[in-house]
């Protein structure tokens, strides 16, 4: 459901045996984690404005948009909001998510690697204001755009992702500092093992069929009229349905 399944990203491990038990998107089991907290089951019946109430009375605490503001401005039913609105906030109590819980998050998935990079990159996506705060509000804008947006949409957001100094433009040095990360992060859930030649092989394969680009940056209208222009640049850039 949150994955932006008609676009392919997040660096696939292209070639290597998937582990069967990472066969969700890296992507998708975290916007659900997030989205929907560790499980915890929570009454259908219960009231988004009552645990709205009981929230904003906590001191310190983020006071979110109403219901119907938030189905004004995202493409989420009321029943959707609601049940995103508990899991976030069981995972960000304070009503306020940082870079830290990202990082958290997805070290759970991926105990045997680094996710610190990998959780930077993806939080300051998110993280339009650059505030080091991500309220319950922006991100489900942006998880509005990510799942129900169009594929330029998407691919916009793909872009700022590996525009890592949000300069416009998103040059070969990013790319190599993103998919490090990635690979970092999956640390021994690749098989056979990764090393710096995977890495390197893996960024000279996305320059390869932007070819016409040579090395040079690219910009997001160049980077998104390729990723809808060429599929086998698309398969390479691949960032949020890999599967592990």
């Amino acid at each position: 459901m949150y994955a932006a399944s008609s676009v392919r990203s997040e660096a696939t491990v292209e070639k290597r045996s998937p582990k069967s038990h990472m066969r969700r998107g890296l992507f998708d089991r975290f916007l659900n984690r997030l989205a929907k907290g560790k499980g915890t089951q929570t009454k259908p019946e219960d009231n988004f404005a009552d645990e709205h109430d009981v929230f904003e009375k906590q001191v310190g605490r983020h006071k979110p948009e109403s219901l119907d503001n938030l189905c004004r401005t995202t493409k989420f039913s009321k029943k959707e909001l609601k049940t995103m609105y508990r899991g976030f906030k069981q995972e960000c109590p304070c009503g306020i998510a940082n870079e830290d819980t990202f990082r958290i998050i997805y070290s759970q998935f991926f105990p045997q690697g680094d996710s610190t990079a990998y959780a930077h990159y993806v939080f300051n996506a998110f993280d339009k204001d650059k505030n080091g705060s991500l309220s319950f509000e922006e991100f489900v804008m942006a998880l509005s755009m990510l799942s129900r947006g169009s594929v330029e949409d998407k691919l916009q957001w793909i872009f700022s992702l590996y525009d890592i100094n949000g300069d416009g433009v998103v040059s070969k040095g990013e790319f190599l500092q993103v998919v490090t990360s990635i690979y970092g992060m999956m640390g021994s859930n690749t098989d056979p093992p990764i090393n710096e030649h995977s890495v390197h092989e893996h960024i000279a394969r996305i320059y390869e069929r932007a070819s016409h680009f040579s090395n040079e940056p690219l910009s997001m209208s160049q980077f998104v009229g390729l990723c809808q222009s060429n599929d086998h640049f698309l398969s390479a850039i691949h960032v949020f349905d890999t599967q592990m």
